[in-house]
């Protein structure tokens, strides 16, 4: 049964953080708030739970294809192919916000990733998934609860987020509720700015 947690969102309380950080790093799957949608999360390390979140999407991890969310851009060389300066330039000025980039993946991806030629990196601008990949030390894997083209209320609001997710996640985190537009989702393979998907956020 998943633990509800009530953090602030603009001023999360740390003990509750690091409870979260405690439950990634024992293989436990999180639903946290975004600068978007409400999105699940784990610990991008733990293969085990990888697969636990690859089931809940009802895909064979090898075929998923989550994000992962970092806290600024200093994991990047870890997790993708060195980086022109323009392409860095405009990364560095979209984040925090609410875009998820594609970028070309790197040699040290973790073991999940391995076989995967891009991979995409999202800086969400919310104080609560910050904090977590800070205290956590890395990135998090995460995608996200809403359905795909669909606007479905139990993705806004955290109490029926933890109805529906209460057997297969461990912490709910409740700060509120939650947007129903997702992350725009920007191609940079290229080096030329590429919009994939639009959503909340605009170029």
């Amino acid at each position: 049964m998943a633990k509800i947690i009530r953090i602030h969102p603009d001023n999360p309380q740390e003990n509750l953080i690091d409870e979260v950080v405690k439950t990634l790093n024992s293989g436990g799957l999180i639903i946290y708030p975004s600068d978007t949608v409400y999105a699940l999360g784990c610990n991008i390390f733990d293969i085990r739970a990888m697969e636990r979140l690859a089931a809940i999407k009802k895909l064979k991890l090898a075929k998923a294809q989550f994000s992962i969310i970092c806290n600024d851009l200093g994991h990047l060389s870890t997790f993708t192919r060195p980086i022109d300066t323009p392409v860095f330039r405009f990364l560095k000025s979209k984040i925090p916000g609410p875009f998820t980039f594609i970028l070309e993946a790197g040699k040290s991806l973790p073991l999940a990733y391995k076989g995967n030629k891009t991979v995409g990196i999202r800086v969400p601008d919310h104080m609560i998934p910050q904090m977590i990949v800070e205290k956590l030390g890395h990135p998090i894997a995460s995608t996200s609860v809403k359905d795909e083209d669909e606007v479905i209320e139990y993705s806004t609001d955290p109490e029926l987020i933890a109805e529906k997710f209460d057997h297969l996640v461990d912490i709910v985190i409740d700060s509120g509720f939650g947007d129903n537009v997702a992350s725009t989702i920007i191609d940079l393979t290229t080096g030329e700015p590429e919009i994939i998907r639009q959503g909340k956020g605009e170029l």
